[in-house]
């Protein structure tokens, strides 16, 4: 490992070729070294248009090493997701983009023995889902259903069939761009959604989706823009607004979480990723204060280190590599990605060794 890392020892950085707005590590065994880094740039003028790109990079930080393995152009990109592990498919990107598309990128590996690290993505299906934009994204744990937000406020049901997608039903969730959409990895007949109208609410899909489980209007001072399920306890869930608060909720009644509690983190949060091993830990995106790891634990949050002066521009990207990092018996080598939307950046970084203690 070179000999000059700060504090957050920093593995490396590079400019994407357009606005960095996610990153996601890959989950699936023998992948786990992958880095899908995704973009978005407005083309104003007198036809304007979103531009995009999905560029791969392969990533050890143990090694020192880091490098661009493979790039396709695309519409802009607001949201990829690669599919959950234990699951029908893999390894698998979906896509939602400006252009109302859901698109699915199946991750292959070049075979030649000097590109033992090259691997690339092959479109295997892709459906045209509305007129409007799609916002955000998230996969069943069995990958056979990703839903979609979309700007105008609705939500679609796409299933995903033998390489084929197909939309099962669509409906009008909220009034404004619906920024956050999940499903719950515990009861898979359950999905949350969050809006602009600040509105945080959750859907039955054997029931009539009209007919909503439950909404809170009141407690998100401004948009929400993220939820994120517990995967360790099915009683938590967390969501992310533009109002600079990370809440966890207490959902233990269906029909309307029992409790939540808060903590301000200084900028809109717009991105919550769990720790793939360690329980209660999470990785928040912040807009303009960059990013922060987050204890959760007990109902209570407490934040435990942030990364906020190595970006210079609106914090929308982050993920933790989902390494075997218990090799010496320790936890103290989770690696993170992060990217920031104007300033193009793209940064790989591992956190202090005692906040895993």
């Amino acid at each position: 490992m070179p000999k000059n890392w700060d504090i957050y020892m920093d593995v490396a950085h590079c400019n994407l070729d357009g606005n960095a707005d996610a990153v996601e590590f890959c989950p699936h065994h023998s992948f786990e070294h992958v880095l899908a880094a995704s973009t978005y740039t407005l083309q104003e003028g007198d036809k304007p248009s979103r531009r995009g790109s999905i560029s791969l990079f392969y990533v050890d930080a143990q090694a020192g090493q880091f490098g661009l393995n493979y790039q396709i152009e695309t519409a802009g990109i607001f949201d990829i997701k690669w599919s959950p592990v234990g699951g029908n498919a893999g390894p698998l990107l979906a896509q939602a983009d400006a252009d109302g598309c859901l698109k699915i990128h199946e991750l292959k590996r070049r075979v030649a023995e000097s590109a033992s690290h090259e691997n690339y993505l092959e479109e295997v299906c892709g459906e045209h889902i509305s007129s409007s934009m799609c916002l955000c994204l998230d996969w069943n744990q069995s990958s056979t259903s990703i839903n979609v937000g979309l700007s105008d406020g609705s939500v679609s049901i796409v299933s995903l069939v033998e390489s084929q997608l197909s939309i099962l039903r669509e409906w009008k969730a909220h009034e404004f761009e619906l920024w956050a959409t999940s499903f719950d990895i515990h009861q898979p007949n359950l999905v949350y959604t969050g809006s602009d109208d600040c509105k945080f609410s959750c859907w039955d899909l054997r029931e009539d989706p009209s007919n909503i489980v439950f909404q809170n209007s009141k407690v998100h001072k401004m948009g929400v823009c993220c939820i994120a399920k517990n995967p360790n306890d099915s009683n938590v869930l967390l969501t992310g607004s533009y109002d600079e608060y990370l809440r966890i909720w207490d959902m233990r009644s269906i029909s309307q979480p029992v409790s939540k509690s808060s903590l301000c983190l200084g900028g809109g949060v717009w991105r919550i990723k769990y720790h793939p091993t360690i329980p209660d830990l999470v990785l928040t995106a912040c807009m303009h204060n960059g990013f922060a790891i987050v204890k959760t634990k007990n109902g209570e949050a407490e934040s435990i280190e942030a990364y906020n002066n190595k970006h210079g521009s609106l914090a929308y990207g982050a993920d933790w590599q989902r390494e075997k990092i218990h090799k010496q018996g320790k936890q103290g080598n989770s690696v993170v990605a992060t990217c920031s939307f104007y300033d193009r950046l793209l940064r790989v970084w591992i956190p202090k060794s005692d906040i895993f203690e």
